[in-house]
Formats: C-alpha cells, sequence, structure tokens
C-alpha cells in the first residue's frame, strides 16, 4: 500500500514538472501583467506628484493599458494554439525564450517609455 501511494506521488510530481509551452507562456503573461500594472501606477503616481497637474500622465495611463492587453493577448495566443505534442516539445525552447523577452522586455520597458515620452512633452507644452 506504502509503495503505491509513493508511486502515485511520484506521478502526480511528475505531471507538474511536464514540459508545457501554453502553461507557461500563460504564466508568463499573467506575472508580466501584474508586474506592469505596478510599474504603471508606481511611474504615473510619480508623475503626477512631480507634475503641475497635466492631464498628460493619465493620457498615458489609458494608452498603456489599452495598448498592453492586446499585445499580450497575442503572445498567448500564439502558444495556445499548439498541439499537446507540440506543447511538450523541448524544440519550443528558442522560440519561447525569445517571446519570453520581448513580453518582459515590453512590460517593464512600455510604462517607463510612455510616461517619459508624455512627462517631455508636458514639459514642452
Amino acid at each position: 500500500m506504502n509503495k503505491a501511494l509513493w508511486e502515485s506521488a511520484e506521478k502526480q510530481k511528475a505531471a507538474k514538472h511536464k514540459l508545457d509551452w501554453q502553461r507557461r507562456m500563460s504564466d508568463n503573461v499573467a506575472y508580466a501583467l501584474l508586474t506592469y500594472t505596478g510599474l504603471q501606477i508606481f511611474v504615473t503616481m510619480g508623475a503626477l506628484k512631480n507634475g503641475s497637474g497635466s492631464i498628460l500622465p493619465y493620457f498615458a495611463l489609458i494608452v498603456l493599458v489599452a495598448a498592453i492587453i492586446p499585445g499580450c493577448r497575442m503572445f498567448e495566443k500564439r502558444w495556445e494554439s499548439l498541439t499537446d505534442s507540440q506543447a511538450a516539445n523541448p524544440e519550443f525552447r528558442d522560440r519561447f525564450r525569445r517571446d519570453q523577452v520581448i513580453l518582459w522586455l515590453c512590460a517593464i520597458g512600455l510604462p517607463l517609455a510612455l510616461t517619459g515620452l508624455f512627462l517631455a512633452v508636458a514639459a514642452v507644452l
């Protein structure tokens, strides 16, 4: 009985650690959106505190929210279309890493770049 329970637990562990590019990209998208949102709130609030009451930081927030969701969905859709055998294929590692790097660069860089751009425009006006 003990052996059967141990083998069952081992099978469950193996199933949890099975290679699944779909799930991994979905997890990355979720974490990137959380990171993006937190960073965007932090950057925008900093801009609002230091700004002269301009509406541009609010506009930046709306633009960024509207831009990031379809972009993240694009990454997720690309990986959702894989078959089960493709989702477990280690040959997709390079493509996954490329998409992962692009996703995280956008999630971190987009709030900083666009808020900086809108602050520069506000300074000129």
